[in-house]
């Protein structure tokens, strides 16, 4: 049995509110699920944000730096973020 491959971080809105974001790995699959301070229920996202596949991104990317995690785990999110459109770091370097 796998371990649960759960990352939290929290940051503060553009209107001030304190949101805190999990993400969680879950059968191959990346769930993102989010609540601001004060809320009784989680929002769940059938498709994540882009800015919360990008801070996850930073965050996997930093445990991976601390060898805290398998780069397999970043590169399946670069994956996440380019079908949404998004650039990954380092994608633009030439």
């Amino acid at each position: 049995m796998g371990t649960r491959n759960i990352h939290v971080w929290k940051h503060t809105t553009e209107d001030g509110e304190k949101r805190e974001v999990r993400a969680e790995k879950f059968g191959g699959k990346w769930r993102i699920q989010a609540q601001l301070r004060g809320e009784d229920s989680w929002t769940y996202y059938d498709v994540p944000l882009l800015e919360d596949l990008l801070e996850l991104r930073r965050v996997l990317w930093n445990k991976y730096q601390r060898k805290h995690l398998a780069f397999e785990d970043v590169a399946a999110v670069d994956k996440v973020i380019r079908d949404a459109g998004g650039t990954v770091p380092g994608d633009n370097d030439e």
